[in-house]
């Protein structure tokens, strides 16, 4: 393979995200899925013994929603796709409806009240079709009695702002939710549940993918509680919060209801299967990278904890694999990262794993790093993420950049913007799995 310049690094890095972003495309993931239905379920619906209703939540409700309705068309009695404000998508037979993310909001309460109105009053003849995406636990926020929207959204924001991974996030949020936890086949009961889901979660577990609203929850009220001791934050949650958690917890007389569990018999007509996952993504960009040269470094363990951590990390697992063995090599991962909040800049997660990984690159222009987010959104900017390379630093130093006082405000969007090039602009990708890692050295 012939030497290439750090801007043909980055576009290589680029290449490959984009072969993992087709990979997870929702709606032919979804058909394959559907192709594979029940057949004693598809023919209960031929002859018309029961109706078939379809939810779909997330940030890929749309396309997954259009395949069921290619798939079933006249079978499709309704439904609700609850997406994102700017993933809308035309649909024929469900009704959509956008709500707030990351943080729930009016139209997300109103939304979580459509759903379990769309699912009432069903019989053991009828079927409903869950469709879950990434996003889905926001969307479908709506607290439930006693917590107010208030409350929920300031409970999320802190979690979110204190660096608390996505699962500990998703025990709270299911015991101050009406859906999550398996919530949604109370509402649906006495229906057969299908619950198709993307995975946006490390280790794909489908307790925690958009709260798990249709598998038994394992978390408790306790659990809850610990995952706010273990950060300090029982004292900052509302009033509200902590005190239904803490009834919950003691499950004395008047306590909230806890989320079903293994062994529910709420669970014996529920199935729910994963039909995508960053796993889906990485051995895409994989076998793509090995056709045109390279050989392949799979880190097969989630990338997690502090972004600009893990890049640094990952930086230096790459030149460490460049100088360990055959070149041109390219290092593959995936995960999500948190980011603690220290300062006032714009950023998000990606963007500092980017900018974390620059600093172990050092003066390296033989090599490229790229991350980001799979749904096309780093927190709360445009960009998906960036790329850097062994030049990013000494190009940034030679506009007058500081990257370290960019990272000590959590700035770097503007540091990518004041550097010129580096960004990563997808908009919406109508998909999600997680964040993708792409290492290049050469």
């Amino acid at each position: 393979m012939a030497p290439a310049s750090a801007p043909e690094l980055r576009d290589r890095a680029l290449s490959l995200f984009r072969v993992a972003l087709d990979a997870v495309e929702p709606g032919r993931l979804t058909c394959a899925a559907l192709s594979r239905l029940p057949s004693e379920i598809r023919r209960a619906l031929e002859l018309k013994k029961g109706r078939l209703i379809a939810i779909a939540a997330g940030k890929a409700a749309c396309p997954m929603a259009q395949a069921a309705e290619d798939a079933f068309q006249g079978l499709l009695s309704r439904g609700l796709a609850v997406v994102p404000r700017g993933h809308e998508g035309k649909l024929r037979r469900l009704r959509t409806l956008t709500a707030g993310h990351p943080l729930p909001d009016d139209a997300g309460v109103a939304a979580t009240a459509a759903v379990v109105e769309e699912v009432a009053r069903l019989t053991e003849a009828d079927v409903v079709l869950v469709l879950l995406s990434g996003g889905a636990s926001a969307l479908l926020g709506g607290p439930v009695e006693g917590v107010t929207l208030e409350d929920a959204r300031a409970t999320v924001a802190l979690l979110l702002e204190s660096g608390v991974p996505i699962d500990a996030v998703n025990d709270v949020r299911k015991h101050i939710s009406v859906l999550g936890g398996g919530q949604l086949v109370r509402a649906a009961r006495p229906a057969h549940v299908i619950a198709l889901a993307m995975s946006d979660v490390p280790g794909d577990r489908l307790d925690v993918v958009a709260s798990g609203p249709t598998v038994p929850d394992p978390s408790t009220f306790g659990d809850a509680l610990a995952v706010l001791d273990r950060y300090g934050l029982r004292a900052r949650v509302p009033e509200a919060v902590r005190k239904r958690l803490e009834r919950g917890a003691r499950r004395g007389s008047g306590a909230p209801k806890e989320t079903p569990k293994r062994g529910d018999p709420l669970f014996e007509r529920v199935e729910t299967a994963l039909i995508g996952s960053n796993a889906t993504a990485l051995e895409a960009a994989a076998r793509a990278a090995r056709e045109a040269g390279y050989r392949v470094a799979l880190i097969r363990e989630p990338v997690q904890g502090e972004a600009r951590e893990a890049g640094a990390a990952l930086a230096a697992t790459l030149l460490g694999e460049r100088a360990a063995g055959r070149a041109p090599v390219c290092l593959l991962a995936g995960g999500e990262t948190t980011v603690v909040v220290r300062g006032d800049g714009l950023g998000g997660r990606n963007q500092e794993v980017a900018l974390g990984a620059a600093f172990s690159l050092g003066g390296e222009r033989s090599v490229a790093l790229l991350a980001a987010a799979t749904d096309g959104r780093d927190g709360p900017t445009a960009a998906a993420g960036a790329v850097v390379d062994g030049g990013t630093l000494p190009d940034a130093e030679a506009r007058g950049l500081d990257a370290r006082a960019a990272l000590a405000r959590n700035d770097s969007l503007r540091f990518f913007e004041g550097l010129g090039y580096g960004h990563i602009v997808t908009g919406p990708t109508l998909t999600n799995v997680m964040d993708v890692y792409v290492g290049i050295a050469t």
